[in-house]
């Protein structure tokens, strides 16, 4: 990668034009009661959120998030688009509040504006522009200066991969080209939330590997909290540590991945042959939870203290055979699943 790519990545989040810096933010908000003292704001807070279109479309969401890259799924018409559009202030709710950083998305729109990064799901191109022109444009919108925002456009152009295509329109562009020249455009200004809607869409593999690997570029920054909106299950479980599925406008689970993944190293499905009944109760023995769904298979929740060696120990001085051992692994689509089925 050249040296602006490199620079732009330590330097993503570092200017967020008109808004305050992060010490600022914080203390203006404590004075003005906001937040507690010394804790930091959930990314997402929603109160009660509610938004009609002559009939409900979200109905009194209340949620917290605040992981480093949040999912947000749900089948058509279950109010992604709306739940989007009322964060971004383009939607005004019908009742309750959403909250962007601490910051109320109607109350505050302008710092809600100056924090975050937008991606569209549909293009949004000026015909006939070069792409540094689109995205210095984009970047003046957003409150840097001509010189600066010139800099900037030129720094996430090569950051994206697009160095070489800057000064082609965006008209010849390939649909993988033009989805990168939003990513730019989204990023231009330093965010700290990035909202991205459907950043993968109809993108061929290596273009979608591409694009996956800068999100999770950008997530591990630190410097940047991140929204995806995905039908593809795969790449939100790729890039996300947190998911919030929505169903006919409310939310009908949350799911922590990280806590999840974790919880899977705990939970194994085992087949064993020997004294069956003798294994079973060590195990017990030691605290675990143990199912027998059928001869010679095991479910088995270990506790903290006890590790899967412990299982081979007890296994040897029983004389038994562990024949097979698999984690269970519960993926974001059985997770999604579970949630459509639920009332």
């Amino acid at each position: 990668m050249t040296d602006k790519s490199n620079s732009f990545n330590s330097e993503v989040g570092d200017q967020i034009p008109g808004a305050a810096t992060t010490g600022s933010t914080t203390s203006e908000q404590q004075e003005s009661g906001s937040m507690p003292l010394n804790k930091e704001p959930p990314v997402i807070e929603l109160d009660n959120l509610s938004v009609n279109f002559g009939k409900p479309v979200l109905k009194q969401l209340s949620a917290k998030v605040n992981g480093s890259c949040i999912g947000l799924l749900g089948p058509n018409g279950a109010g992604k688009t709306t739940l989007l559009n009322t964060l971004l202030g383009f939607t005004r709710p019908s009742g309750g509040t959403a909250r962007i950083l601490g910051y109320d998305v109607f109350k505050q729109k302008s710092k809600v504006h100056g924090v975050i990064g937008y991606m569209p799901e549909r293009d949004a191109f000026i015909s006939g522009m070069t792409g540094i022109r689109f995205v210095r444009l984009m970047a003046e919108l957003s409150g840097l200066n001509a010189r600066d925002a010139l800099e900037r456009a030129h720094e996430v152009y090569f950051y994206v991969g697009l160095g070489e295509a800057r000064y082609r329109t965006l008209d010849s562009y390939s649909l993988g080209m033009k989805q990168l020249a939003k990513l730019a455009q989204a990023i231009v200004h330093g965010p700290k939330l990035l909202f991205l809607d459907e950043p993968t869409n109809g993108l061929d593999p290596p273009a979608r590997a591409r694009m996956l690997n800068l999100i999770r570029e950008i997530r591990d920054s630190g410097k940047t909290r991140i929204i995806i909106a995905s039908h593809l299950l795969q790449d939100v479980e790729s890039c996300c540590d947190e998911v919030l599925v929505l169903k006919k406008g409310k939310i009908a689970t949350y799911c922590n991945l990280e806590e999840e993944r974790q919880n899977n190293r705990k939970f194994l499905l085992l087949q064993v042959r020997g004294d069956e009944d003798s294994f079973v109760s060590g195990l017990r023995e030691w605290g675990c939870e143990v199912a027998r769904p059928s001869r010679r298979h095991l479910k088995v929740i270990l506790p903290e203290d006890i590790s899967i060696r412990h299982l081979y120990a007890l296994a040897q001085e029983l004389s038994v055979q562990i024949r097979q051992l698999d984690h269970k692994s519960d993926s974001l689509e059985d997770v999604f699943f579970r949630a459509m089925d639920s009332e």
